[in-house]
């Protein structure tokens, strides 16, 4: 049903599911599921894991997603190559620093946003003057490094928390997405190591405090719900390698041939195959010159519509209408979908889950945009509850619970056509297990159909566009 047509009683078809966030001190610590021994999956809010944050000292449930950084890089014996869109952990850095001066070569690509170090960026007033959210980032970073919290910043606070002086304090080459002779691509989104051309650490999470342990200024916030996987896999090492050196070129100081966003070349999809697994990659961008179908989103849209039983979602953001176009299907046929999307993104003009819901909302100009609101809508899309402070950063989805689909793109086009982003598609059904328990943790608190938070958005809009 399209807004504005007979809208306030197609609403009430939808009865919202809400409860509150339940603290973690309440909840029970699960049983480890098996790992398979090739492909381990971590979650740095997991019920079956206990451990203590090491910048704020609280122990809470979760996978120590820093420590699973630290270890692989401990195991290095050739090179340690990566790319990660933020960079801020000094306990990976010191790490880093350590196999570097070992005689370990290590190089690291970031996104140009957040390639400056805080000596350079750091003083209040500069800070003042970015917008709200580069804001308390950036002051919550100042904080975490001033450790006597003078409101200065000392060579030795500096040299012991900011991740980006310690790499260049143990001279490891860096670089960011300006390095191709632009302003830098849409982002240099990818989170992943490639170490000694055999191990893959990936997934959706950023070498942040915010993105692992919490935002150091809020004891209440647990980090965004993100995930990490460790792959021993040579032939998908080698793919991420390819993806890595593409961007890397000569490095700093070669020639300017290093190759971002859309200056790379086409790559489709490839299939490896670790013992016991299937697993198809690919890399964004793809230029809309190509067909969609040969793009990530394509792909992620062909492995939707082989579900057979359930599809689970857990996005930060959802607004491909292609993609969504070509689920509607697999839910007509009677396949049970379950979606969670981050609060923030859920209830925005340009959001898919408003499609499932049947729903269209106009955006902050009154115009409605292309949505294709679905004619049988389903109820079970909503929102998850999450820490004071936290977002839902996965993006992966669980077909079947057998096949799990996560990286580091966001289900939107410019994740697809702009974006440095990578994606796996891993048929394993010992793998799924995992991504299925996390799923079921934040569908178990999630507000689902017509929510509170819902109803006051369309409420705002029908006030804004006096409709």
């Amino acid at each position: 049903m399209r807004w504005g047509i007979g809208f306030g009683l197609g609403l009430l078809l939808f009865v919202g599911v809400s409860s509150q966030f339940r603290s973690e001190a309440t909840l029970p610590t699960l049983t480890p599921l098996p790992q398979d021994p090739y492909i381990q999956a971590y979650f740095n809010q997991n019920q079956a894991a206990v451990y203590t944050d090491p910048y704020r000292q609280i122990t809470r449930h979760g996978d120590d997603l820093e420590q699973v950084v630290v270890e692989a890089i401990a195991l290095a014996q050739v090179s340690i190559d990566i790319a990660v869109h933020e960079f801020a952990l000094p306990g990976i850095a010191h790490a880093l620093a350590a196999k570097q001066a070992a005689g370990i070569p290590v190089r690291v690509i970031v996104e140009n946003t957040y390639s400056t170090p805080m000596a350079k960026r750091g003083n209040p007033a500069a800070i003042a003057q970015l917008d709200e959210h580069h804001q308390d980032k950036a002051s919550d970073q100042f904080d975490f490094i001033d450790a006597n919290q003078d409101g200065v910043l000392s060579e030795a606070e500096l040299r012991d928390r900011d991740a980006l002086t310690i790499l260049a304090g143990a001279s490891i080459p860096l670089l960011d997405d300006t390095a191709d002779g632009s302003k830098g691509s849409g982002l240099m989104h990818h989170k992943f190591m490639v170490v000694d051309g055999r191990t893959v650490l990936t997934g959706s999470t950023n070498w942040t405090l915010s993105c692992i342990h919490g935002d150091f200024n809020d004891p209440d916030s647990r980090g965004n719900a993100n995930s990490m996987l460790v792959i021993d896999s040579q032939p998908l090492a080698q793919r991420f390698q390819q993806e890595f050196d593409l961007m890397w070129g000569d490095g700093p100081g070669g020639a300017p041939n290093s190759r971002f966003g859309l200056q790379k070349p086409h790559r489709p999809s490839a299939l490896v195959s670790p013992p016991g697994s299937v697993l198809e990659v690919q890399f964004s961008p793809t230029s809309k010159t190509k067909p969609w179908p040969e793009s990530v989103n394509g792909l992620i849209a062909k492995t939707l519509g082989q579900a057979t039983q359930s599809v689970h979602l857990a996005l930060f953001v959802f607004s491909e209408q292609a993609i969504s176009d070509q689920l509607r299907p697999v839910a007509h046929r009677g396949v049970r979908i379950k979606t969670l999307i981050d609060p923030g993104f859920a209830y925005r003009s340009y959001s898919e889950g408003l499609d499932m819901l049947g729903l269209t909302l106009p955006d902050h100009n009154c115009k409605r945009d292309s949505s294709v609101p679905w004619a049988n809508p389903v109820t079970t899309v909503g929102v998850p509850g999450l820490p004071p402070g936290d977002k839902l950063h996965h993006k992966f989805a669980v077909l079947d619970q057998t096949t799990v689909l996560v990286g580091s793109q966001n289900w939107s086009q410019a994740a697809n056509t702009t974006n440095d982003e990578n994606l796996l598609v891993i048929r394993n059904a010992t793998v799924a297990a995992h991504f299925e328990r996390e799923f079921q943790r934040l569908y178990d608190g999630a507000a689902l159909g017509m929510t509170p938070q819902l109803q006051g958005a369309i409420a705002r809009q029908q006030e804004k566009c006096g409709l």
